[in-house]
């Protein structure tokens, strides 16, 4: 996992071959004038946009997720933002089946720890990495931006 601040976002961009061509399509996209929804940006690189308020903790940590075949840049554009996380290797209760189609499996296992993020910082969540965004820290909005990078 990593976390910092969008100004030091081209530290990353040689992480992953995609990573270059994400980090060009942040930079150049209004973040905060960007419409709510999927998009496709290149073969292996997709953008989803929301703006919705944030969940309370169990909410989230029932979804408590990771991913195979992506990477996650999670920017929190506007809002602050909880996130649970714990490192896969530690987590011992997978529910169910990994879903290929979504790329997600989900842990019954709570988190170790939770970060916080504001506007215009972000994560890079990693397949190792088991996360529960989109935590409520206030009663206002989260507009959001994850791009998924496939590996």
């Amino acid at each position: 996992m990593i976390v910092d601040t969008l100004t030091n976002i081209d530290k990353y961009a040689s992480i992953h071959p995609l990573f270059a061509q994400a980090i060009d399509y942040i930079k150049q996209t209004d973040l905060n004038a960007a419409e709510i929804g999927k998009y496709n940006i290149a073969d292996g690189l997709k953008a989803i946009y929301s703006d919705k308020p944030g969940i309370s903790a169990e909410e989230s940590n029932a979804k408590f997720e990771c991913h195979n075949k992506n990477i996650d840049i999670q920017i929190c554009i506007r809002g602050n933002e909880k996130i649970g996380w714990k490192s896969r290797n530690l987590c011992t209760q997978q529910k169910g089946e990994y879903n290929t189609e979504k790329d997600v499996v989900f842990y019954a296992d709570a988190p170790d720890m939770y970060l916080q993020v504001s506007d215009m910082q972000f994560c890079i969540f990693f397949p190792e990495d088991v996360h529960s965004p989109m935590i409520a820290v206030d009663d206002k909005p989260i507009k959001k931006l994850v791009m998924k990078v496939r590996i």
